[in-house]
């Protein structure tokens, strides 16, 4: 699995127009799926983003997670984490994991970081054209990919 984890002031996901996610300050997670991913990948990447400080201390410094803080988190599917432009000019997606294999582990993931969090995830829909905005804090941005985990 890769994130990419952005620190937000503020963030929504429009589906058709609609607002079908919005969050206040927290974490906005894209989150990709592969092949080969398992219940680990999903257990270990929940646990790490609940647990990243990434959010302030009384001292100003990065000591603080989105579980500390009470922060929201806002999760949208994004299989062109998973692109290759290795060949030519258009991307190839052969890595992503076919939609309904990634679909239970994108649902699987939210509610693993619900339970870690014991609060509600807000998320765009799987597979539909979203239109993200957000207001990045920092900014901060991280790349987590579980087959990396270094």
């Amino acid at each position: 699995m890769r994130a990419l984890i952005q620190r937000v002031q503020n963030a929504s996901v429009e589906v058709e127009q609609k607002v079908v996610g919005s969050i206040g300050p927290g974490l906005l997670v894209l989150l990709g799926v592969t092949h080969s991913d398992s219940q680990e990948d999903i257990t270990y990447l929940s646990k790490k983003i609940a647990q990243l400080r990434l959010f302030a201390d009384e001292q100003g410094m990065m000591n603080r997670s989105v579980l500390d803080t009470q922060g929201d988190v806002l999760v949208v599917s994004q299989f062109t984490l998973y692109g290759s432009t290795k060949k030519g000019n258009r991307p190839s997606y052969v890595e992503a994991a076919p939609g309904q294999i990634a679909q239970k582990y994108y649902e699987d993931f939210v509610a693993q970081l619900e339970k870690l969090l014991e609060k509600p995830v807000a998320t765009g829909v799987f597979g539909a054209d979203m239109q993200v905005q957000l207001l990045n804090d920092g900014p901060v941005t991280l790349m987590i990919d579980t087959h990396q985990k270094n």
